[in-house]
């Protein structure tokens, strides 16, 4: 995929349950020409793929590992059954609703699962989760949810350190 255009290779190795996840960035043309050549050369054995045209600022940013606190009044939690799901539903999410994207979780710990964390008002957070259905109907990846209104100040610390019940 590198070899094909200018991309930037942002993340590639081993997720839950035993398969390999390749993330890159560039611009529309060259991501498109690397993404294509990356299904050509899975001869077949490509679980999913996603190709993400001008991806959400926020999504990129929590790709990156970045994590944003909020005091917002509503919490959705997206979980999604493998990764491409997650980065489709969130990115959806992000660009038709007022939310912010808290955390971003794909793979790993999660049995190859991704887990999104949004925060924004009830119904911008009611909004988000429509956005993300609409995005995944038809395509494998099934979407659960969760809406926790007027969230407590002990659990919106928490979740601003970190979903990860271990961590």
């Amino acid at each position: 995929m590198v070899k094909q255009a200018e991309v930037s290779l942002l993340r590639a190795g081993t997720v839950q349950p035993g398969k390999y996840l390749v993330l890159i960035a560039g611009t529309e043309a060259d991501v498109k020409i690397s993404h294509q050549a990356g299904i050509a050369a899975s001869s077949g054995a490509l679980c999913d793929e996603i190709y993400l045209a001008a991806p959400h600022e926020q999504l990129v940013a929590a790709v990156d590992g970045k994590r944003q606190a909020t005091a917002d009044d509503s919490l959705a939690v997206l979980e999604t059954s493998h990764v491409a799901a997650i980065l489709r539903g969130t990115d959806a999410a992000l660009k038709g609703s007022l939310v912010t994207l808290v955390e971003l979780r794909m793979g790993d710990g999660l049995g190859g699962k991704g887990v999104a964390t949004l925060t924004g008002e009830r119904g911008d957070v009611e909004a988000a989760i429509e956005y993300a259905q609409a995005a995944l109907a038809g395509r494998d990846g099934t979407l659960c949810h969760s809406i926790v209104s007027r969230i407590d100040e002990a659990l919106a610390k928490r979740i601003a350190e970190t979903s990860s019940f271990s961590g």
